[in-house]
């Protein structure tokens, strides 16, 4: 019978590998050592992980450091996992070495492998996948490339939409004029379209904010590996490298100006958690919105009607609930909750390296596919969709007593505040109430407290 096992060996010794694995003894060593929460890696880390590692093989080729045809396997073995299902081949725990070095290997063991297969003569994971590298350069390298790249292809073309989405929308709903709340409390009116476009100002300046944060996020640790001084590598490597993966991911990479500080350090990944715990601050506040302006509908608010997608709930038929804008303020919670744990690994840095580099990898992914995610489906199934329920805004608007604020100018802010306190008090339109008890006419009344106009501003 065949074993389903097989030998495997490194610095410390042999240790049984799954037979049909593609990784070695390290990888190994690391799934026997961290069983602890059966996540792995993020897809999109392990992604640029490789990316790193076909880029790393064409610098040192040019630099002479690896054989043409080394380089060349390792660069086919990353093409070949990248056009499957590689996740597979990296079983990893995330909370593992806090150098990520069991990730790295793991890479290398399973390039290494599929390389040997393509030249037909041994590649081996350290001499030759990890030439010029360390882990203490290649993971916080990957944790900027990964992360570029997932905001370049998902969450800044996501947030893109939804601003799209928002200004069709407020163009739609421009004629509509709603009571405006402060506190929860009745306020003066506002046009539906002046809600939206503050939503889309809040987006479109959460996206400047993450886009700010790019230039240093595509500058590398590449270079420095073990401690910053970059011993071991050539002195070109860092900048052909920097070259070599550009041009394999579009996206313009470069050298760090310093080394030290990116090994030591992950500032720049707090930095973006900042940035994303805005625009997740952003996008609740607007699901928030969503949320009482959809109440209802006969006890809420009740001013507009958003996209029915499911039943509400499981014993009450023909309830329907805001799901969408829920799920939103979900996701918004995890991305605060994601910058606190990103917060506190940042400050791990401790000497010359940050040994908490794979939860800030995992969390800092987490929350760019999350937001991506989510706002696509605000935008499109929330925001698009939903209509608005006039009679409510005209029946609200017409009992508002703040409209007499407009009256201060005229009639002063104490006989306003009577007039408004009347109001509230006997249930009727503030027009009739300050005809009662103001010298004014009623065709006065109806110009100076009409809700359009109150929407300019000015007096």
């Amino acid at each position: 019978m065949m074993s389903d096992t097989r030998i495997e060996r490194d610095s410390m010794g042999e240790l049984q590998v799954p037979a049909q694995a593609l990784y070695g003894a390290q990888t190994q060593r690391a799934v026997d050592n961290f069983p602890i929460s059966g996540q792995r890696m993020p897809a999109q880390f392990i992604r640029a992980l490789l990316l790193a590692k076909a880029a790393a093989a064409k610098a040192n080729v040019e630099l002479e450091q690896l054989s043409a045809g080394q380089g060349q396997a390792i660069v086919k073995a990353v093409e070949q996992l990248l056009a499957e299902d590689f996740i597979q081949h990296f079983p990893v725990d995330v909370f593992q070495t806090g150098s990520g070095t069991s990730s790295n290997m793991n890479a290398n063991e399973v390039i290494a492998t599929l390389a040997t297969h393509v030249l037909g003569e041994a590649v081996n994971a350290n001499d030759h996948v990890n030439c010029g590298q360390s882990s203490n350069d290649i993971i916080p390298t990957t944790i900027h490339v990964s992360a570029a790249l997932a905001l370049h292809e998902q969450l800044l073309p996501a947030l893109a939409h939804l601003v799209q989405v928002i200004e069709v929308k407020s163009a739609q709903v421009h004629q509509y004029v709603k009571t405006g709340r402060t506190h929860l409390m009745d306020a003066m009116p506002v046009r539906m379209s002046q809600v939206l476009d503050g939503w889309a100002a809040q987006i479109n300046a959460a996206k400047s904010h993450i886009e700010g944060v790019l230039p240093h996020l595509q500058a590398l640790a590449q270079g420095g590996t073990a401690v910053g001084t970059g011993i071991n590598a050539h002195p070109q490597f860092a900048v052909g490298f920097a070259r070599q993966l550009s041009g394999l991911t579009k996206v313009e990479f470069t050298p760090g100006q310093n080394l030290f500080a990116l090994i030591g350090s992950q500032d720049t990944a707090v930095a973006l958690s900042g940035q994303l715990k805005t625009t997740a601050v952003a996008l609740m506040k607007i699901a928030n919105d969503l949320r009482w302006m959809n109440s209802g509908p006969l006890a809420g608010l009740g001013e507009i009607e958003l996209q029915a997608l499911q039943p509400g709930s499981s014993i009450m038929p023909g309830k329907v609930n805001p799901v969408i804008p829920e799920a939103t303020a979900m996701v918004a919670a995890q991305v605060i909750g994601n910058d606190a744990t990103i917060a506190v690994a940042g400050q791990a840095g401790n000497f010359e390296l940050n040994v908490m580099l794979p939860v800030i990898a995992r969390n800092l992914l987490e929350s760019i596919e999350l937001m991506a995610n989510v706002s696509r489906l605000l935008a499109d199934k929330a925001i698009a969709s939903f209509k608005v329920n006039e009679d409510k805004l005209k029946e609200a608007l017409a009992r508002n007593p703040i409209l007499v604020t407009a009256l201060n100018p005229i009639i002063g802010y104490l006989k306003a505040a009577e007039i408004a306190k009347t109001a509230y008090k006997q249930g009727r339109p503030i027009i009739d109430v300050a005809l009662e008890h103001t010298d004014l006419s009623r065709d006065q009344l109806e110009a100076l407290l009409d809700p359009e106009k109150l929407t300019a501003g000015g007096i």
